[in-house]
């Protein structure tokens, strides 16, 4: 089964936890309420304060909306509506006369007075006049007269000569209280989030401790090999995280169950493979007397001073050839299963460069048509485990090179150690393991198709063995091929020196 790859986006993101993302959300819904809540009271807030200054806007009017002497914009005389008592400081008063002359002034505290006079003001410009003189009669309206006066509600109304008057007052309290509303409800929701993320952090990690629980039991059991061997699988979810009342409480009882299902599973597992292998190790040791008894007798009769007939002896000496090849193949069923049997190794110092020199030897021998090569470091590296077994793993993969490629194949041996690590590796330069094979070639009676041809016989259990002595001292075996390279990597912790 096939999965596409992540995209490079999700490949540099670290992936969120539940607990950090449900604190996120939290604070984040939080953060959305207190926006909501925020907006729509500074809304309620602003027509609130609207209302009451247009209240007083009204007010102000219907004292001041009286006749409006001669003047226009800028001179030294004052609207009407600034000389009634009474009047809100700041307040704006503009008088349009019937017509066209227009007076306008701001009255003044007497501390901002510019002009030492009974009713202090500061008369309007030409542009804030034609601002004014915008809003429509019977209207009210917030307007922008620039600086120096900033926003002012203004309502226009006709006045009793004919005319127009405008009153207005400054906004700018409206607008004050609310950017301190604001500030102050910003800094209480902030600090209500930080709060609110913080207690629901805490929240949050103790709800969730049930959850981190069934993880750690999760955990010990998929640290368990449960591949091999004999599993005591012990481990439960505890009574407190199965009530299934609860969404915690049923994961961890299913848990539970699963658990007992595969405990029963890997019993009956392990009670088959050790039937298996006892009956292995039993016929394997029982065949090898009357093989030995059958490669006597071919010898006898090999060895017999009396001429036997051609085609007899032919058939004798395949005899013997054959039951040659079936007592390696017991011998190595009985090694495969002593090795399942979970047998501890005898773990001695070994010198690994006198090993492989040995073996590397042997092979020259064995195949005359190969060229073997051998690279070692003068100084000895050694490695602690069962000898025999070693020199078995090295004389192996060496016959399996001269087995499975042609003559002339040029097979090179290499030893090295490095951060305690020691490194045997057996390459070819043959026409290589097929890619479907491949990830099989340590599997039992593996065996690779006419591409890798064969000058002898083989069993399939010569890889197997490999795979098993090496798991067995703790070691690890791989294989990379492609045409005209193999290579064969062992690997074992190096002996500590003494």
């Amino acid at each position: 089964m096939s999965s596409s790859p992540p995209a490079d986006g999700a490949r540099g993101r670290s992936p969120w936890s539940l607990r950090r993302r449900l604190i996120v959300q939290l604070a984040a819904l939080l953060a959305l309420v207190c926006l909501v809540v925020g907006v729509v009271t500074e809304f309620a807030l602003r027509e609130f304060l609207i209302n009451q200054l247009d209240s007083r806007l009204l007010a102000t009017s219907e004292r001041g909306n009286k006749p409006p002497p001669g003047g226009r914009p800028g001179g030294g005389r004052v609207p009407a509506g600034l000389r009634a008592a009474g009047q809100s400081i700041d307040s704006l008063f503009v008088d349009v006369t019937p017509d066209g002359t227009v007076l306008g002034a701001v009255q003044r505290s007497a501390q901002d007075a510019k002009v030492a006079e009974p009713f202090p003001h500061d008369a309007i410009t030409k542009p804030q006049a034609q601002t004014l003189l915008s809003v429509p009669v019977n209207t009210r309206r917030t307007v922008d007269l620039g600086s120096g006066l900033g926003e002012y509600r203004v309502v226009s109304k006709p006045s009793a000569g004919g005319g127009i008057s405008i009153t207005g007052l400054p906004a700018k309290d409206v607008s004050d209280t609310l950017w301190s509303l604001g500030f102050i409800f910003g800094g209480v929701a902030l600090g209500g989030i930080v709060l609110a993320g913080a207690v629901g952090a805490v929240t949050i990690r103790r709800t969730m401790e049930p959850l981190d629980r069934l993880a750690a039991t999760a955990s010990r059991v998929a640290e368990l090999p449960l591949d091999r061997g004999e599993v005591a699988l012990s481990e439960r979810v505890s009574d407190v995280d199965t009530d299934s009342r609860t969404e915690v409480g049923k994961v961890g009882h299913a848990l539970n169950e699963m658990l007992g299902h595969i405990a029963s599973a890997l019993t009956a597992r392990q009670a088959s493979e050790s039937r298996v292998r006892q009956f292995v190790a039993d016929a394997s040791h029982e065949l090898r007397t009357p093989l030995a008894a059958i490669r006597g007798y071919a010898e006898l009769t090999r060895r017999s001073a009396e001429q036997v007939p051609p085609d007899i002896a032919f058939a004798m000496s395949r005899v013997e050839s054959e039951s040659a090849r079936m007592t390696t193949l017991v011998e190595d069923l009985l090694l495969l299963a002593r090795l399942d049997s979970g047998r501890a190794v005898v773990h001695e110092p070994v010198d690994l460069s006198r090993l492989v020199a040995d073996a590397v030897a042997d092979a020259h021998v064995a195949g005359l048509g190969h060229k073997w090569r051998l690279d070692v470091p003068g100084e000895p590296i050694g490695v602690l485990g069962d000898g025999d077994q070693l020199h078995q793993v090295v004389i192996n993969l060496l016959g399996n090179a001269r087995t499975h490629t042609p003559p002339g194949t040029t097979v090179t041996t290499s030893l090295s150690a490095k951060d305690s690590v020691v490194t045997l590796t057996i390459a070819d330069d043959g026409p290589g393991i097929p890619p479907g094979i491949l990830p099989e070639v340590f599997e039992r009676f593996a065996r690779g198709d006419n591409s890798r041809s064969r000058a002898a016989g083989s069993t399939g259990l010569g890889l197997a063995i490999v795979a098993a002595v090496v798991g067995a001292h703790r070691g690890h075996v791989g294989v990379t091929s492609r045409p005209g390279r193999t290579e064969f990597a062992v690997r074992f912790a190096e002996a500590p020196a003494r």
